[in-house]
C-alpha cells in the first residue's frame, strides 16, 4: 500500500508539471519590445520609424521578420494602443503575440512612404540571413550585398560566426566590409578595402571608386593617402577580376549566337549547298518549326498541364516532321521542275516565301506570340559574380551540337547518306547504279528544311515568334553558307560558330549595325580572295 501511495503521488506531481507546462505554452509570450513596435507603428517621422527597423534588425530576433514582411505588405493595422499583423478576417497582436477576431472595426493601417518601404526590403534581407535553408540565406546575403545597410550590420557579424557556407561567408564578409570602409575606423576601412579586393561584384567598384576620385578643386577626395593608394590596389584586383567576366560573357554570347546561326544554316547548307537550290523559302520553314512549336505548348497547356515543363520533347519531333513534309511538298509541287535553273528556284521560293508568311497571318495573327520556357530552361549558371549563363542559351548550344553530330551520322552512315552524296557529285552515274535519283532529290529537300524546323524550335526558346521570325536570319544562313564552302557541313559549322564570335567581338566595341556591316564586308573580300569558301569541295567529279 505505502508503495502505491508514493506511486500516485508520483503521477499527481507529474501531472501538475504537465499542466503547467500547458499553461505556459498556451500563454501568449512577448514576441518583440513593446516600445520598438509601438515607435515603428505610432511614429510620426520617417526618422523615427527607420530607427526602429534599425533596432528590430539589431536585435536579431526571428519573430521580427514576419512583422517587418507584414509590414511590407501593407497588413499591419494600428487599434488603440495595439499594433495588428492582419490576416484574412483574424489579428495577430504583434507584441504579445494574441490572436484576435474578428479583426476590430476602428483598426487603421499603418502609413508608409518609399523611402521607409526601401529600408523595410533590406532589413527583410537581414534578417534572412538567421534562417535554416541555405538559398534563403545566399539570397539574402546577395541582396545584401547589392545594397549593404550599416544598421544589418550586427546580424550579419552575428550570421559570419555561424556561417558554414563558404559562398554565403564570403559574401557575408563583402557586405562587412562595405560598412566598415565608410563608417570604421582606419584600421577596419583598411581591412574593408583589402577585403573588397576580393569582390567581383560591380557595385564593388562603385564604392571604391570615391576613395580615389579627386574634387572639382583637384584636391583628393580621400585626404588619407594610404587608403588610397590601398583603394588603387584594390580597385585594379576588382577591375582584372570584372574583366574576366566580361570577356567570358562575350565568349559565351559568341558561341551562343553562333550555334543559333549554325542551326539555322546547316539545313540550307543541304538545299543550297548539296542539291544547288536557292531555297529563299528557308526562313519560312524556320517560321514553320517555330509556330509548331507554339502549337505544341498550347495542347500541353490545355490537355497535358501537369506535363508541361516536357512539351519541347514533344516539340522538336513536331517542329521537324512539320518543316520537313512541307519540304517535301516544295520539292515535288514546284522544286523538281526547276533543278539546274538557280535564278527561277530563287523567284519561285521566294515566292512561296510570301505564301506561307501570309498563310501564317491569317491562321495565327500578325501580331508575334510567346512560347514559354520550360522551368528547367528558366534561369541560369553564376559562372562568375557578374556573368549569368542562361540555361536556355546552354541547352541550344549543347542542342546545336546533337543536330550536327545527327547530320553528320546521317549523311556518313545509313545508305541514305550514301545516295545524296552519290546523287550530289555525279547524278548520271548514280542512276544507272540503280539509285533513285528523283526519290534522294525529296528526301535530301525535306531533310534541309526538317532541320529548319529544329532551328525554328530553338530559336523560340530565345524569343518571340512572329510571321516575320526568318527573315531575321535567311541572309545570315546564306553568308555562313558561302563562306563555309559550298556543299561542306563541316565549313558551315566553323562559318556559323566564327561568324557568331566575330559578330559579338565587333558588336561589342562599336555596335549591332556597325558589327553586321563589318562582317558583309568582311565576307565579299573573302569570297574575292577565296571563292570555293573556307572548304572547298575536292574529288574528280568537282575538277572535271
Amino acid at each position: 500500500m505505502a508503495k502505491l501511495h508514493i506511486f500516485a503521488s508520483v503521477m499527481r506531481v507529474v501531472l501538475a508539471l504537465l499542466a503547467l507546462a500547458a499553461l505556459g505554452l498556451a500563454r501568449p509570450a512577448l514576441a518583440l519590445d513593446t516600445a520598438v513596435v509601438h515607435k515603428l507603428a505610432f511614429a510620426e517621422t520617417s526618422e523615427d520609424k527607420i530607427a526602429a527597423i534599425n533596432a528590430l534588425v539589431e536585435s536579431g530576433d526571428e519573430q521580427a521578420e514576419p512583422l517587418l514582411k507584414a509590414l511590407l505588405a501593407g497588413s499591419v493595422q494600428t487599434s488603440g494602443d495595439r499594433v495588428l499583423i492582419i490576416n484574412g478576417s483574424t489579428a495577430i497582436d504583434a507584441v504579445t503575440g494574441e490572436k484576435i477576431s474578428p479583426v476590430p472595426a476602428d483598426a487603421s493601417d499603418v502609413v508608409l512612404n518609399n523611402r521607409i518601404r526601401g529600408v523595410l526590403d533590406s532589413a527583410v534581407s537581414a534578417l534572412r540571413l538567421v534562417s535554416h535553408d541555405r538559398a534563403t540565406r545566399l539570397k539574402a546575403a546577395r541582396e545584401l550585398a547589392d545594397d549593404p545597410r550599416a544598421a544589418a550590420l550586427p546580424v550579419v557579424d552575428r550570421a559570419l560566426a555561424r556561417e558554414t557556407d563558404p559562398e554565403i561567408k564570403g559574401l557575408l564578409r563583402i557586405v562587412a566590409a562595405s560598412v566598415h570602409l565608410h563608417a570604421g575606423s582606419k584600421i577596419e576601412r583598411l581591412a574593408a578595402i583589402r577585403t573588397l579586393a576580393s569582390s567581383g561584384n560591380s557595385k564593388t567598384e562603385t564604392l571604391l571608386l570615391p576613395l580615389v576620385a579627386k574634387k572639382p578643386d583637384g584636391s583628393w577626395a580621400e585626404p588619407d593617402a594610404e587608403i588610397r593608394v590601398a583603394a588603387q590596389t584594390s580597385l585594379a584586383d576588382v577591375r582584372g577580376r570584372l574583366a574576366w567576366g566580361e570577356r567570358i560573357g562575350l565568349l559565351f554570347a559568341g558561341l551562343s549566337l553562333g550555334s543559333i546561326l549554325m542551326i539555322a544554316a546547316l539545313g540550307l547548307a543541304i538545299t543550297y549547298g548539296l542539291m544547288g537550290v536557292i531555297n529563299m523559302a528557308h526562313g519560312e520553314l524556320i517560321m514553320l518549326g517555330a509556330y509548331a512549336t507554339y502549337v505544341v505548348q498550347n495542347l500541353f497547356h490545355a490537355y497535358a498541364p501537369g506535363a508541361f515543363d516536357w512539351y519541347l520533347v514533344a516539340a522538336v519531333p513536331t517542329a521537324f516532321a512539320v518543316s520537313g513534309i512541307a519540304g517535301m511538298i516544295l520539292e515535288r509541287t514546284v522544286i523538281r521542275w526547276l533543278y539546274g535553273r538557280p535564278l527561277e528556284t530563287l523567284l519561285a521560293t521566294w515566292g512561296i516565301s510570301l505564301m506561307l508568311i501570309q498563310a501564317v497571318r491569317s491562321v495565327f495573327g500578325a501580331q508575334n506570340v510567346q512560347v514559354d520556357n520550360p522551368s528547367w530552361m528558366s534561369g541560369g549558371v553564376q559562372a562568375l559574380p557578374n556573368l549569368v549563363l542562361p540555361y536556355s542559351r546552354i541547352v541550344i548550344i549543347l542542342f546545336a551540337a546533337a543536330v550536327v553530330a545527327g547530320i553528320w551520322l546521317l549523311l556518313t552512315r545509313p545508305r541514305l547518306g550514301l545516295y545524296v552524296r552519290g546523287v550530289t557529285q555525279n547524278r548520271a552515274m548514280a542512276s544507272c547504279l540503280g539509285v533513285p535519283t528523283a526519290r534522294v532529290d525529296t528526301l535530301a529537300f525535306g531533310l534541309g528544311c526538317a532541320i529548319a524546323g529544329l532551328a525554328g524550335c530553338a530559336l523560340s526558346q530565345i524569343g518571340n515568334v512572329g510571321p516575320a521570325l526568318g527573315k531575321g536570319y535567311i541572309v545570315d544562313s546564306f553568308m555562313v553558307v558561302v563562306l563555309g564552302g559550298v556543299g561542306q557541313l563541316a565549313g558551315t559549322v566553323y562559318a556559323g560558330i566564327g561568324l557568331g564570335l566575330v559578330n559579338k567581338l565587333i558588336e561589342s566595341w562599336s555596335g549591332a549595325v556597325i558589327a553586321k556591316i563589318a562582317v558583309l564586308v568582311f565576307i565579299i573580300i573573302f569570297i574575292q580572295k577565296r571563292p570555293q569558301g573556307l572548304f572547298a569541295l575536292k574529288g574528280r567529279a568537282v575538277e572535271a
